[in-house]
């Protein structure tokens, strides 16, 4: 499932012909970065994807002033039955990523072992400090959001409140974690 197609092309059907500017607007404005896979910047390459593939197509090239010119794109009836497809998958479907940390945890540098607890303490604040800017984000844009968009916004916050609570369990854990990893590597 691909949120950035699901973006483009429900944009395009909810806000009429666009050109790949004001669907950036539309993403920045929409703060897509604090709760979707994709970022801002991919919605130009996304573009050129989803008009190749005939879901979206150009209908004029518009320009402003000095500004260069901008293709301006609608969804096709292709895109439509594309668009209701993802958002079926993408409300059934169950995604839970693998996080590379999980790896590195489980294939700990042996001679590293003492910077265990500061890398999970870093986690952590890192965790915290994203929580605490999705849920500043959410306040500032709660007047505009729709009850969907509200909902989604906790969700990201509930998410990220998990992850600290792993976190925090982890970092009680690393003391255990270090002596076994080292009788571990002692006995071999």
């Amino acid at each position: 499932m691909s949120s950035i197609r699901l973006f483009i092309l429900g944009s395009l059907e909810a806000h009429g012909s666009m050109h790949g500017h004001q669907l950036r607007l539309l993403a920045e404005e929409e703060h897509i970065d604090l709760w979707t896979d994709f970022t801002v910047g991919a919605v130009y390459g996304a573009i050129k994807r989803l008009a190749t593939e005939g879901l979206i197509s150009g209908v004029r090239v518009e320009r402003e002033g000095n500004r260069p010119e901008r293709q301006v794109f609608r969804i096709t009836a292709e895109g439509a039955v594309a668009l209701a497809q993802i958002r079926e998958q993408a409300l059934r479907e169950t995604v839970v990523r693998a996080d590379p940390f999980d790896l590195a945890l489980a294939r700990l540098d042996p001679l590293r072992l003492d910077s265990l607890a500061e890398a999970v303490t870093g986690r952590i604040e890192s965790l915290k400090f994203a929580l605490a800017d999705s849920e500043h984000h959410a306040a500032l844009a709660d007047q505009y959001l729709t009850i969907a968009e509200r909902i989604v916004m906790r969700h990201t916050a509930a998410r990220l409140a998990a992850e600290i609570t792993w976190h925090e369990q982890l970092l009680v854990a690393v003391p255990e974690i270090v002596a076994d990893e080292t009788s571990r590597k002692e006995a071999s």
